[in-house]
């Protein structure tokens, strides 16, 4: 079975700023209710970026493994396959456009 959703946002933030949390998984931990454990290669978002993180619910520990497919920065677009708990497998695209100089549009879908 196929599920599509997009959740989206908008943020009253400059699109670089937003940005920057999503180009570089260190800062992932800021917005996410997850722990990033390790990216390799460490560093910016790169195409073949393998990320581990741990999160916690029903008194359980989960792993989560993204991997980043694509990035275009000009475009503030990441593609991922994340891999979640029970064989569930996300292909996501998140995107940040800007609404005007203070703030952007988050999409993750």
């Amino acid at each position: 079975m196929v599920v599509s959703v997009c959740p989206a946002a908008n943020v009253a933030a400059p699109v670089e700023a937003v940005w920057e949390l999503l180009a570089i998984p260190s800062n992932y931990d800021k917005w996410w209710d997850a722990h990033l454990v390790r990216s390799v290669p460490e560093g910016p978002a790169t195409p073949g970026q393998i990320n581990s993180a741990t999160t916690r619910a029903f008194g359980k520990q989960w792993d989560v493994i993204f991997v980043v497919k694509s990035i275009q920065p000009a475009r503030h677009q990441i593609h991922l396959d994340v891999t979640l708990p029970f064989g569930l497998i996300d292909h996501a695209t998140l995107t940040c456009t800007p609404v005007d100089d203070m703030s952007c549009r988050v999409q993750y879908g």
